[in-house]
């Protein structure tokens, strides 16, 4: 079978490799879309940790094709989605119950061969059954929102609370839907795009704003700006300098500012501790999918989420390496990774 494999920092490509087998408590899914992720741009670039050479590739769906020994609620032509966050179950932060946090986690496409494959195997305790009608391509988005569920989470958002989203990409558009979803009745997109503000207004934004037109944080939280004294919750989704900067100042007094963006490791900003002191903002990150994502397969099945307009355009394994290694194109939301190029 064909896989996009990581061979070291740098160094990507297109190679025919064994097929895999699933062993006790595995499944064998042949991959129907596989979403392109900023964090496999950073794992190319050597500035996401990840272990190669290994198939990369995160954000999977798709069909059942053989089961090991031993599993039980999952059969061959079942259509699935996958986590790829295995936590080993005994260390410290897994008997707290925050196995985002697991100190021996392993993450599929990441530590051990994905999704950017014809085939990929998982063990059964990480699939989730999606429907048999559900476009094969939404399936891919499971694992992005997901990640978007604990942030919010995090948030605590609240009916008739306010939201700040900074950043207009894949994760900033599924923050807009969700944080609708739990009651929020005043969410700010801000984003340079004007095509993806337009997006984000039918997705559920009451408005937006471009940033780079004079004093954004003025422009939004103050006297006569989009939030009055910023909003209760304020969600980074860029993983740039300049936003993660505003993100605390754009909350109000005793709001929370979520950090659900990611930077390169090791890349610093400057914050204003006596800001965050003064005003008593809560500024915290948010790592990964602790026991979110069958909500995201229900919310993806359900259709409450919508989906089909993130997908800027679908590429085959042959096109992936290139679409990875380079940076995305002007516009770009999602770029799907279909195997078998339809």
């Amino acid at each position: 079978m064909k896989a996009v494999r990581l061979e070291a920092t740098g160094k990507l490509q297109l190679r025919e490799v064994e097929k895999p087998a699933p062993g006790p408590g595995e499944l064998l899914v042949r991959v129907e879309a596989c979403g392109i992720c900023g964090t496999d741009r950073h794992i190319f670039h050597g500035e996401f940790p990840s272990k190669s050479p290994v198939t990369l590739g995160h954000e999977f769906a798709g069909i059942v094709e053989a089961v090991g020994a031993g599993v039980t609620d999952f059969r061959p032509g079942m259509r699935v989605t996958g986590d790829p966050n295995i936590a080993c179950g005994g260390c410290e932060e897994c008997r707290r119950g925050r196995v985002n946090l697991c100190r021996n986690l392993q993450a599929i496409g990441i530590h051990c061969d994905g999704g950017f494959a014809d085939y990929v195997s998982m063990p059964q305790s990480q699939a989730f059954a999606l429907p048999g009608d559900l476009d094969p391509l939404h399936g891919a988005f499971c694992e992005p929102l997901a990640c978007c569920i604990h942030g919010v989470d995090l948030g605590g958002l609240q009916a008739g609370s306010s939201a700040i989203v900074l950043g207009g990409g894949v994760i900033g558009l599924l923050t807009i839907q969700l944080a609708r979803l739990a009651g929020a009745t005043r969410v700010v997109l801000v984003t340079r795009s004007a095509e993806k503000r337009r997006l984000a207004e039918s997705l559920g934004a009451t408005a937006t704003a471009a940033p780079g037109d004079g004093d954004i944080i003025a422009r939004i939280t103050g006297e006569d700006g989009l939030l009055p004294g910023g909003a209760d919750v304020v969600f980074e989704c860029a993983g740039v300098d300049e936003t993660m900067q505003q993100a605390p100042r754009l909350a109000r007094r005793g709001g929370t500012a979520v950090i659900l963006g990611v930077m390169a490791q090791g890349a610093m900003i400057e914050i204003e501790p006596f800001d965050l002191l003064f005003r008593e903002v809560r500024l915290t990150g948010s790592f990964v999918n602790p026991f979110t994502h069958g909500r995201a397969a229900d919310l993806i099945a359900s259709g409450r989420i919508k989906v089909e307009p993130l997908i800027s355009r679908r590429i085959g394994l042959s096109e992936a390496p290139e679409a990875i290694i380079n940076p995305a194109r002007d516009g770009e939301i999602r770029v799907l990774v279909v195997p078998d190029g339809k």
